[in-house]
């Protein structure tokens, strides 16, 4: 029995030594990952700071009709919310984006930005809606996509009110027209079009020199691809050319490409869908997002005049682009769609047409009839998403440009003098905590300093990565949060290193009084953590931009608390029970059993008290 207990004792402390070297081999992890970026000269050993703190550059856009006319306060608050979205896309943290009155956005960005970041700024945004002309998996992580969405004419003038194609990879088909288009298609749907007898795929395509698991068919992208001649039309594969080709190869939806220039409307460009699930070939423009007249989100009428509980698109166009939609939508319904069952499309002509946004495809359904009227039912979402996709059809396209106004540098609104005082306000805090720990628990302490060093420690590194790979900006509510997270961390060595003493009361020895208060302790750490994280989420997800970054910080110290407190905390203090000054109870150890039953107001930890009467301590050397 004896022997046992004394293995157990041995492999306990062997498993204490080998987590405190996984985390400094993990610590030493993060170190060099940082120091790599510094060599290659693309981070920085200090945190980047956010606008408040460090400033940066402001920028007065006055957007401007390009139709003549003035512009609406509807239109100035969705450009400001489409310049957001770009801002947010290019990873950039801590911008602001404002109106100012009714004629201007303001754009405030910390730091100094980019050419790329600044053109993105002040692009005027640019819906199309252009053929599909190849596709395949947006990464090779990326999910495959599911059919969600159909598309149907509508009103006086469609033949149908039930047509429809599919917005995804989709050949799905409505039983009132499906049999009666099936013969007027020149190609069934196939994931190699290049064995079709269709007059309208052409190109060469082959797959010599690829590299494929044997027995299975290459992807798209994985094929090589050249023209065979010029392109006779926008839905023609020889719109791709070999570069465009190369582009599509090389394509990552995980890391999207940068926007087309707003000329680039009659060449074949590379796109993702919105979720990166898809990449895409699309050809030249046939019909502009600025010929959308109206774009009604609500509930399909059913053919007896009944509303449905089925959400759709109300699609309306101006004239000009009725004619274009109708023409575009007479071509494709003799082609054959994209397939449903494999997302991998080789170039050719195809029955889809893609509504792009920012170089993003936002939906790419088919036709199943001509659509001569400008008038298109969409479906197959939720309400909210029909919404949503209806504001972007219908001001995607905003016909504005910007002009910028003034371009200046400003100074931050805190400054340095106020980072200062919130640096000194975390060491004194610091300090009392360590000042009150040395009194309270004497050389136990050491486990106090430790853990908050290299609690510190990862934090640091954690931002400074962060700011790295993630362009994260540390504010004065992040700072904030830094500090708060000093308390809390403190309180859950309060909490385990007092459950330890209530069994030392008890007459255990320190060695298992070490392994039952950790027990004991554990659950109230995790549960008052798990607390603060869901606050921390709540304010990110619900709270302004400005309260975002006190959130983030509490969350990211919240999840490092946990870390050292089973990574270091526990592990240190289970090696020091082993320890003869700690485990004999001397009066500086933090475990003198003399003073602890003389304690009669002892506090718990996350702010609870216990107040008794002095605890009789059994014969010294019994233990439980």
């Amino acid at each position: 029995m004896a022997d046992r207990r004394r293995s157990k004792d041995v492999a306990r402390k062997d498993n204490a030594k080998r987590t405190l070297m996984w985390l400094f081999a993990f610590i030493i992890m993060l170190t060099g990952a940082l120091g790599y970026g510094v060599w290659k000269k693309d981070a920085s050993w200090t945190p980047a700071l956010g606008l408040d703190l460090e400033g940066g550059f402001q920028f007065i856009l006055s957007p401007r009709s390009t139709e003549g006319g003035s512009v609406s306060q509807q239109q100035l608050e969705e450009a400001r919310d489409i310049i957001v979205q770009r801002i947010d896309a290019q990873g950039t943290s801590g911008a602001e984006v404002t109106t100012q009155g009714s004629s201007n956005i303001v754009v405030a960005m910390p730091g100094v930005p980019t050419k790329e970041q600044q053109d993105a700024i002040a692009a005027s945004s640019q819906m199309q809606f252009r053929p599909v002309l190849a596709t395949d998996l947006g990464s090779p992580q990326a999910a495959e996509p599911t059919p969600s969405a159909t598309t149907s004419g509508s009103g006086s003038g469609s033949k149908s009110s039930s047509s429809s194609s599919s917005t995804q990879p989709s050949a799905s088909r409505s039983s009132s027209t499906a049999a009666s288009r099936e013969q007027e298609r020149t190609a069934e749907p196939t994931s190699t079009p290049s064995d079709s007898k269709s007059s309208t795929t052409s190109g060469t395509k082959t797959t010599s020199g690829t590299k494929t698991t044997s027995g299975a068919t290459p992807t798209a992208s994985e094929q090589s691809w050249k023209p065979s001649g010029k392109p006779t039309d926008e839905l023609d594969p020889n719109n791709i050319s070999t570069k465009v080709w190369k582009e599509f190869q090389d394509l990552d939806c995980s890391k999207p490409p940068e926007d087309q220039p707003a000329g680039n409307t009659d060449s074949a460009i590379v796109a993702c869908k919105e979720d990166g699930s898809l990449k895409y070939v699309l050809g030249p423009v046939v019909v502009a997002g600025t010929e959308i007249a109206d774009a009604q989100a609500g509930y399909r009428v059913g053919p007896q005049g009944q509303q449905t509980n089925e959400p759709e698109i109300q699609l309306t166009l101006t004239s000009k682009g009725r004619k274009e939609y109708g023409d575009v939508s007479k071509q494709m319904v003799k082609l054959q769609g994209l397939n449903p069952a494999n997302p991998t499309n080789p170039p050719a002509s195809y029955n889809a047409l893609a509504a792009v946004l920012d170089s993003k495809v936002l939906i790419d359904p088919g036709f199943n009839e001509a659509i001569p009227n400008g008038q298109a039912s969409i479906s197959g979402f939720s309400i909210d998403e029909a919404r949503s996709l209806a504001k972007s059809l219908k001001f995607g396209a905003l016909p504005l440009s910007f002009d910028v106004e003034s371009r200046q540098e400003i100074s931050p609104t805190l400054g340095s003098e106020q980072l200062r005082y919130g640096i000194i306000a975390g060491l004194i805090g610091l300090f009392v905590v360590l000042l009150y720990s040395l009194v309270q628990y004497r050389a136990l302490s050491i486990v106090v300093i430790g853990s908050m060093l290299v609690a510190f420690g990862i934090t640091y590194l954690a931002i400074a990565l962060l700011a790295w790979g993630y362009n994260y900006r540390l504010d004065m509510a992040g700072v904030t949060g830094l500090i708060i997270a000093i308390g809390v961390t403190a309180d859950s060595f309060i909490v385990y290193f007092e459950r330890v003493r209530d069994e030392l009361r008890e007459g255990r020895n320190l060695r298992a009084a070490v392994e039952a208060g950790w027990a004991r302790a554990k659950g109230t750490i995790l549960v008052a953590d798990g607390v603060n994280l869901i606050a921390a989420v709540v304010l990110y997800v619900l709270a302004s931009s400005g309260v975002r970054g006190f959130a983030f910080t509490l969350g990211l110290t919240t999840l490092i608390d946990l870390a050292i407190f089973w990574l270091f905390t526990h592990p240190l203090l289970t090696i020091l029970a082993r320890n003869r000054f700690f485990a004999s109870g001397h009066k500086w150890s933090g475990f003198d059993v003399d003073t602890l039953r003389e304690a009669k107001v002892r506090y718990k930890g996350r702010g609870n008290f216990d107040i008794d009467n002095p605890v009789a301590v059994p014969a010294e050397g019994s233990a439980r």
